[in-house]
């Protein structure tokens, strides 16, 4: 356990009025969590914890509920993502080796509408903590801005752990397991590897992503980055949100009737499937079931919308929720997240068949890919996306990354790896790759 987080929050002008935090995106070590112009970017490191295991999130939530109960922080903003804060990124199984994380930045800058605060945290007894302390931490960070990196010829694109041979073997086999009735999805994905000829820009695919994919959350904590459309859980004052994708339509191979628009176009193909709306359902119907037990009330879409990005369309929901019930504690953000992850959008229904078909078909461990990612303050508010449309950076030169799709009785090989291709596309614009 650290020493005592001490910190300040204080009100922060110096955002400019039309980039927002983009402006902040400027390390390669930077930790963001940003939609639009409004988010949270945070520097360094107060302290940080780790976990293995089916006890990862649990063992986080008391660590954290820990240090941010003996805190001592200033706090002259007040509202979500002030104070203490952390970011975190959490394992897809309780099998993975990978390790899940909390990090507690030493320096934050958010934005909320026209509302921007700075915060500086440390565990040191001996540091000074006042608003010149805030400013002049912050200052210092950014005065290391990455490089950015131009495409190489010798940049190359190579299978990962997944060939496309194995992911249609293992979507063969998944096909069939739902035929004989064992399961009614099932969620497979697989890897590729970016080699890159020099060490690759993280803040600059960052920027990229924040640009072109707007209405998506774009993410880094340490060395997981992407932007992803997909909300798992938010929190912001006794008030949980969440946003489902299931179905999905590649805007790159569209076949549109004579006069169709782009969004009638979507609304006949994807929101008109039979096999894509039954996709959704079990999506929505899985993030629902395991949300009720914490809420007092709760609403969603009667039917899923059409939610339009640059690569793909989705078929989306978003559901609202009071918290509280029975008169117990109203659970945090991070606590919510553990309850609701993973959703049949990224594992299957029923969740404890489809997590184990996915270790004996899928070849791989996911690692931090479609587990949570996001933050908490001290109060129990956060957001918590999974992670998706993203990579790891391994090394200066190597990056991997993840994309799955929903398996349901209708599926196809060859139709599911077009489908993570287009679900590759935005990591490898930002990359500079083809893929």
């Amino acid at each position: 356990m650290p020493d005592t987080l001490r910190g300040i929050t204080i009100p922060w002008a110096a955002l400019p009025d039309t980039a927002g935090l983009l402006e902040y995106l400027v390390r390669d070590d930077v930790l963001c969590w940003v939609r639009r112009d409004g988010g949270l970017a945070g520097f360094g490191e107060a302290a940080r914890f780790t976990a293995t295991g089916p006890e990862r999130f649990r063992a986080a939530s008391a660590w954290w509920r820990t240090v941010a109960t003996g805190a001592r922080i200033e706090n002259h903003v007040g509202g979500p993502g002030t104070g203490a804060v952390a970011f975190g990124s959490f394992a897809f199984s309780w099998t993975s080796r990978h390790a899940s994380r909390l990090i507690i930045p030493s320096v934050l800058v958010g934005l909320d509408g026209g509302r921007g605060w700075l915060t500086y945290l440390t565990c040191d007894p001996d540091a000074e903590v006042s608003a010149a302390a805030a400013e002049a931490a912050l200052a210092g960070w950014l005065e290391g801005v990455a490089a950015g990196r131009a495409a190489d010829d010798g940049d190359r694109l190579v299978p990962g752990q997944v060939s496309e041979e194995d992911y249609r073997a293992a979507v063969t086999a998944g096909v069939e397991r739902i035929a004989r009735g064992e399961l009614s999805k099932l969620v497979l994905a697989r890897d590729v590897v970016a080699e890159l000829a020099s060490p690759v820009a993280t803040a600059q695919v960052l920027r990229e992503l924040a640009v072109r994919y707007q209405d998506c959350w774009t993410y880094a904590v340490d060395g997981l980055v992407g932007s992803t459309p997909e909300m798992l859980i938010k929190v912001d004052n006794n008030v949980a949100r969440a946003r489902v994708l299931a179905g999905t339509l590649d805007r790159a191979n569209i076949r549109k009737r004579d006069g169709e628009s782009d969004a009638d176009y979507a609304q006949r193909v994807l929101a008109g499937s039979e096999k894509q709306q039954h996709e959704h359902e079990i999506a929505i119907d899985s993030l629902t079931a395991k949300l009720e037990p914490y809420t007092s009330a709760m609403t969603s879409h009667s039917e899923p919308f059409v939610l339009q990005l640059p690569n793909v369309w989705h078929l989306a929901s978003d559901v609202t929720a009071e918290l509280g019930r029975g008169g117990g504690p109203v659970p945090s953000s991070l606590e919510l997240a553990e309850a609701v992850h993973p959703t049949a959008a990224v594992c299957g229904s029923p969740t404890e068949l489809a997590g184990a078909l996915i270790r004996e078909l899928e070849g791989m461990d996911r690692g931090p890919y479609a587990g949570p990612v996001g933050w908490t303050d001290g109060a129990g508010n956060g957001e918590w996306g999974i992670a998706l449309r993203g990579a790891v950076v391994e090394s200066p030169t190597r990056v991997r990354l993840y994309a799955g799709c929903g398996i349901v009785e209708a599926s196809t090989p060859e139709a599911e790896l077009a489908e993570t291709w287009a679900k590759f596309r935005p990591m490898l614009e930002a990359l500079g790759l083809r893929g």
